[in-house]
This record gives C-alpha cells, sequence and structure tokens, in this order.
C-alpha cells in the first residue's frame, strides 16, 4: 500500500530551502509518495506559514496529520534528534578518528610500516593541530569558554588566547620531529596545566561544564575527553623530552 505524504517547502530564485530538499529525499526513501508543493514567494511562505499557525518551513504532513518541520519528521521516523544545547562527543571521535587514519596512512607511505611507535607519536602530533584549528577558527569564543576552567587563564587572562596558538605550534613541530627541544617543553607545560585545570574543575569541584576543546561553540562536556586531550601533551611532551636525554 502506497503511502502518502505533503511537503511545503521554499523554493524560489534566491532561495532553496536545503531542510525541504533533505525533507523530501528522506520522505522518499521511507518510500512515501510525496506530494512536493512550492511556496515561490515570500508573501505566499508568509501567507502559508499565517494560515497554519507555524513559524517556520518546510512543513510535512503524512496523511490527514501534521507532523512539522525535519527535525520533527526525523523524530516521527523514529531517529535520535539532539537539542541545541544537549552534548555530543561527536566532534571529538570525528577528531581523533581522522588523526588516526592519517598517522597510519602517512607512515605506512613513507615507511612502508603502518603501525609502530612513530604512528602513535604521529597520531597525538595531527590530534593537536587538529583540535587547534578547531579552537583558532574562533579565539575570542574559545577563549571565552576556556576561561570558566583553565587555572592559569584566570590568573592572567592573555593565556586563554595563547594556549591554542601554542598547541597549534607544539602539533606541527612534533609532526614532522624538528625542534624538539622547544616542542618538548611547550606541549609538556600546557598540557600539564589543562589537566590539572580539568581535573579540579570536573572531579574534586564537581562543575558541569562544557569544554572548550574542539573550539567555543562545542557542546562537548567538560571531562574526560579535555583531560586526555591535555594528559597526551604531557606524555608527548615527556616523551620527546625524554627523547633528547638519551
Amino acid at each position: 500500500m502506497t503511502r502518502h505524504a505533503s511537503l511545503y517547502r521554499m523554493v524560489m530564485e534566491d532561495h532553496l530551502c536545503p531542510y525541504g530538499l533533505k525533507a523530501r529525499h528522506r520522505l522518499t526513501a521511507e518510500g512515501y509518495e510525496v506530494e512536493d508543493h512550492w511556496l515561490e514567494t515570500r508573501e505566499e511562505t508568509e501567507a502559508f506559514m499565517a494560515e497554519h499557525g507555524v513559524e517556520t518551513t518546510p512543513q510535512i504532513w503524512i496523511g490527514p496529520e501534521r507532523v512539522g518541520g525535519y527535525d520533527a519528521l526525523r523524530a516521527w521516523l523514529g531517529d535520535t534528534v539532539r537539542g541545541e544545547d544537549e552534548t555530543s562527543y561527536q566532534p571529538v571521535i570525528a577528531i581523533f578518528s581522522v588523526a588516526a587514519l592519517l598517522a597510519v596512512a602517512i607512515m605506512w607511505g613513507m615507511t612502508g610500516a603502518p603501525v609502530g611507535l612513530r604512528t602513535v607519536e604521529m597520531f597525538v602530533a595531527l590530534s593537536m593541530a587538529i583540535l587547534a584549528i578547531q579552537k583558532l577558527q574562533d579565539v575570542e569564543s574559545f577563549s571565552t569558554m576556556f576561561l570558566n576552567y583553565d587555572l592559569l587563564a584566570r590568573r592572567w587572562v592573555p593565556y586563554a588566547r595563547i594556549y591554542p596558538f601554542g598547541e597549534a605550534f607544539a602539533g606541527v613541530l612534533m609532526a614532522g620531529a624538528v625542534l624538539p627541544w622547544l616542542s618538548g617543553p611547550v606541549a609538556l607545560i600546557i598540557g600539564t596545566i589543562g589537566a590539572v585545570s580539568v581535573a579540579k574543575a570536573v572531579y574534586i569541584d564537581r562543575r558541569a561544564l562544557k569544554c572548550a576543546c574542539v573550539g567555543g561553540g562545542s557542546n562537548v562536556p567538560l571531562g574526560v575527553v579535555s583531560l586526555t586531550e591535555n594528559l597526551m601533551m604531557m606524555g608527548m611532551g615527556a616523551w620527546v623530552l625524554a627523547k633528547l636525554a638519551l
């Protein structure tokens, strides 16, 4: 039996609603026969919203029942829909996964041995660099969030802006295995300060904060992820210095 859905979406010369396209694709993929209604002017769109008492488009009906917009459709179809303020580890998982794959691919191409000690070093260095990129996209936003918990930044505010540059600097040098006498201390110092700050905020003070580790606009909860990031920097910094001493 064919299932029917009605979709009302904005299709204008200067605007094609992306959520409308996603809704049509999702309905079609789920086996619905879609009546695709275009709202082709601002006036037509405003009149439609006023008539149905809604504030956004697209709007979807399945049979006689109005489901709502794209997120409502996803919920109707059984998807998990996170709220805007809901925390998620997805950004960190993506960063660490890509860093790991890059490390394996680089070492495989350079040495023919995809897994080894240098692969681990490359993974940590690339993770630091990628995490720094996330922070450097909006240093102001990052520094504001960072000031919520970093002990040194709360005493000396400029450190909140210096931190991502230090992380990027150390990560790039470690990826190239150059200037270890410089990259080692930088990573060890900022990693140690960061680890102590996170441990105090989360595990001693029991504060529920968002982590600035992937940038100032993230919804990653402060805790094990940020602590892991800083412990990785500490470990890498100590390892680099230990190799120098040997």
